[in-house]
């Protein structure tokens, strides 16, 4: 093949994952007009079309997916051993990409990175706020972050963080002249604040256990969240009742801007994991960023 092809391919995956132009574009740091060339001169060369443009999407031929089913784990295998090869230099290198909720990263994954990356100049980690269970190896993560619960069972899961537990809070403006609920399923009386998780295209059911006894409630209100720290300023200016982790609600407990109900429905959960495929080839870089991360309490 002719000097280049290589940039060819990597182009023309990147558009097929991104199923844009302009999303290409962007995670290459190229411009639109520069990729679109690139790929028509790869169509050139092999005298064949590869994508199917519309004002819309952009698709693949069936010449284009049976060439992205061949290349694509090929060129995923020459990026690892470059990565590999590259840390024989004696400085762990390389850009490790997470995806995370956002409690998690500022709660666990921040405050270890702060003390971590200075010590390594060259390993770059990319966060990116997701509250979906995004499948990693298709989004090309190296690694996730999610409750103990929610890892899959064919993940190496790796503790990160202590057992975390959910508190029930609302503002004493909202509470005031309302009675508390005494059980969950008095929340179906209150004005509550939604988190919508992506994974399941819904409302997130709250979840109690007391006594061995499990128990969900779909609350309702004025206000839907797709972000927790968001939910806690609803509650906080007295639009209701919200569903947090304790420690965020902690500072304004102790304050006295916040009042908690249900407390001894609220149970400790199994804290965040660092999760990532058993079969992913370990760089120094990824090690040594898992044993920063790793929960030594």
């Amino acid at each position: 093949m002719q000097r280049g092809s290589l940039d060819d391919l990597t182009a023309l995956v990147a558009v097929a994952r991104e199923r844009s132009f302009t999303k290409a574009a962007a995670k290459l740091a190229v411009s639109q007009s520069a990729l679109s060339q690139t790929i028509r001169q790869l169509e050139t060369r092999l005298g064949i079309r590869l994508l199917t443009r519309t004002t819309r999407s952009v698709s693949l031929t069936e010449a284009g997916e049976r060439l992205l089913g061949t290349v694509a784990p090929r060129l995923e295998e020459i990026e690892a051993e470059l990565a590999a090869v590259s840390e024989l230099r004696g400085k762990p290198a390389g850009t490790i990409r997470i995806t995370a909720g956002d409690h998690a990263i500022r709660s666990i994954l921040w405050p270890k990175l702060e003390r971590f990356l200075p010590r390594y100049p060259d390993i770059k980690v990319e966060l990116a706020i997701d509250y979906g269970l995004t499948d990693i190896v298709a989004e090309r993560y190296d690694a996730g972050v999610r409750l103990g619960e929610q890892v899959a069972r064919d993940m190496i899961a790796v503790r990160i963080g202590p057992d975390i537990r959910f508190a029930v809070v609302g503002a004493k403006s909202y509470l005031a002249g309302r009675p508390p609920p005494q059980t969950p399923q008095d929340l179906v009386g209150h004005s509550c604040i939604n988190l919508r998780l992506p994974t399941y295209g819904g409302l997130y059911a709250w979840e109690f256990e007391r006594d061995g006894r499990e128990v969900k409630v779909r609350v309702e209100g004025q206000l839907v969240f797709n972000g927790i720290f968001e939910v806690l300023d609803a509650a906080l200016a007295g639009f209701g009742l919200a569903y947090v982790p304790e420690d965020l609600a902690r500072p304004h407990l102790a304050k006295g801007r916040l009042q908690q109900v249900l407390e001894d429905w609220c149970v400790p959960w199994s804290g965040y994991r660092l999760y990532y495929p058993s079969r992913r080839q370990s760089s120094a870089a990824f090690a040594l960023l898992v044993d920063a991360l790793r929960h030594r309490g």
